[in-house]
């Protein structure tokens, strides 16, 4: 295979419409052709549905007419509290489509979590189920600006009105309204891993920013057969910016399943539904390799194309999907707020295992220092991202935070737009993710990113999964700390620690080895698969 790079990344120009709805463009457009299909839906009890994109347009169109009745006009807030379920799909649309603004919120989330980002957000109505209600009427005395519950999938309470019998009373018929491109679509708040989660606002030209990175890092998507997959939840910029979304605008079928991740379940799904192309989280990807090391033997798999993020991958799974997925993994970067700016596409240009890729084109990236200046190639600095890109602003950017123009300010410097990650570029423009920018550990002298050790921990046999922390250290500065969870079979044990020490030695620089190696259960993660380095270092009295 020849790399094609330059070429792409030169030719590609941005295509964005002064007149732009999400919703238009990722179903109604499509609902046109009554036979084109959509959705297939799994729920862990052992419930199906199947739609097309007409079915799901008058759902939505029903949606939209009910939401209006209620009093929701353009711009005003409604809440997802939902899993993957067809009802969040046809909510997305039926916002998008009357120009409110949706506001997806975890189903994992708990009454404190719901009440800051309701309240911050100003929500006036929220769409609930059994499993979420509970948690949303904890704190429904405190929302203020919260007018109507609605109920899916029999979420039934006093004060909740069920979502059957609205959409029964209301037609069936919705005008889209007429959207700028620079409108206001939707919030999704950040995780708050430092403060108070921000709520980053998006417009509905979002979409086509995230187009270029989507379609090369599943080899040129859309390819006839292709069917998509994601465990990550809808109500994150995973599952709703890298999966729903985008395989909606290129009119592809998705699969939603209800339930908790469980790598054999995942293996099922693909060869169930011959899923084609898949976004899995590095986490997703370990636990898949562990329990079930050659797929192929026991499942008909049909990948063309798997995508992940989050996390780095690291070699040993990229080098075991290829062996026995058949796949090289594009790894993909980005944030809630720019996303979808780095990654690879083995189809276009070759794949270094271990680097999360280039800029995709149309997106303008660099390795800055904290004064707004490009490192030299090979050393360290914060991944940023221009917000023009070959004379055209580039679409992938947030309007801003919510109702915080102070951190939307220090998210700048000029129209570099900070991540909060460091990496290294070297010579040909390809980038080594190293971790958050607080993750980074300072040791005697050097700076160490914990991505690289981690993924040498895990290629030793006895390592299920690992985390790297710094601990201070009167010496120096800091030590590398690894949190390590052990393969079923394997006990703590000195001659261990000693054995999986020498591992990373061997490998290595002198200074990144773990000094101090704690064994652990599990690993503290995000409800996006993403380790919480920030809990590890509480747990030291260092965060």
């Amino acid at each position: 295979m020849g790399d094609r790079y330059d070429e792409l990344y030169r030719s590609w120009r941005w295509q964005v419409p002064a007149r732009f709805n999400l919703a238009r463009a990722c179903c109604g457009r499509w609902a046109e052709e009554r036979s084109r299909f959509a959705l297939y839906w799994e729920d862990e009890s052992g419930a199906s549905a199947a739609y097309s994109f007409w079915d799901i347009q008058q759902q939505a169109n029903r949606l939209s007419n009910a939401l209006a009745a209620l009093g929701v006009q353009r711009g005003d807030r409604v809440a997802l509290i939902l899993p993957q379920r067809p009802e969040t799909a046809i909510a997305y649309m039926a916002i998008f489509q009357m120009g409110a603004v949706a506001l997806p919120l975890s189903h994992l989330f708990g009454p404190d979590a719901l009440e800051f980002r309701m309240n911050h957000a100003e929500a006036s109505v929220a769409i609930v189920e059994p499993t979420t209600l509970p948690h949303l009427l904890a704190v429904r005395e405190r929302l203020a600006a919260l007018r109507h519950v609605i109920g899916v999938g029999g979420a039934r309470e006093s004060g909740v009105q069920g979502w059957e019998a609205l959409l029964q009373k209301a037609g069936r018929d919705f005008e889209c309204v007429d959207t700028a491109a620079e409108d206001p679509a939707l919030i999704i708040y950040t995780s708050g891993t430092t403060g108070a989660p921000k709520g980053a606002l998006h417009a509905h030209r979002f979409m086509i920013g995230h187009l270029s990175g989507f379609a090369y890092s599943h080899d040129f998507f859309p390819q006839p057969g292709d069917v998509f997959w994601s465990p990550a939840d809808w109500a994150w910029a995973g599952g709703l910016f890298d999966a729903l979304l985008p395989s909606w605008y290129f009119g592809i079928p998705m699969l939603g399943y209800r339930g908790k991740f469980d790598a054999e379940k995942a293996y099922h799904l693909l060869d169930q539904y011959r899923i084609r192309n898949t976004f899995l989280f590095p986490t997703a990807l370990k636990l898949m390799m562990k329990a079930v090391p050659e797929p192929r033997a026991r499942y008909a798999l049909a990948l063309r194309s798997v995508m992940s993020a989050g996390e780095a991958v690291g070699v040993t799974v990229i080098d075991w999907a290829r062996e026995q997925l058949g796949v090289t993994i594009n790894e993909m970067f980005g944030q809630t707020e720019i996303n979808y700016v780095v990654g690879n596409c083995q189809a276009a240009w070759p794949v270094k295992p271990g680097a999360i890729g280039r800029a995709y084109p149309g997106h303008r990236v660099a390795i800055l220092d904290g004064q707004g200046v490009e490192v030299p190639r090979g050393e360290l600095g914060e991944i940023a991202v221009n917000r023009r890109c070959n004379g055209s602003d580039d679409p992938v950017f947030f309007l801003g935070y919510w109702k915080n123009p102070k951190a939307t300010e220090e998210k700048f410097i000029g129209d570099w737009g900070y991540t909060g990650d460091q990496g290294r570029m070297d010579e040909d423009g390809t980038i080594w993710y190293q971790g958050r920018s607080d993750d980074v550990i300072k040791s005697a002298g050097y700076r160490i990113g914990p991505a690289e050790i981690e993924n040498c921990l895990l290629r030793h046999p006895a390592v299920a999964n690992a985390a790297v922390i710094g601990k201070p250290d009167e010496a120096r500065g800091q030590i590398v700390k690894a949190f390590i969870v052990l393969q079923p079979g394997e006990a703590p044990s000195q001659a261990l620690i000693d054995d999986i020490q020498r591992h990373v030695r061997g490998r290595l620089a002198p200074y990144e080895y773990p000094r101090e190696i704690e064994f652990i259960a599990a690993l503290p993660m995000t409800t996006t698969g993403k380790v919480q380095r920030r809990e590890l270092r509480k747990r030291e009295g260092t965060a």
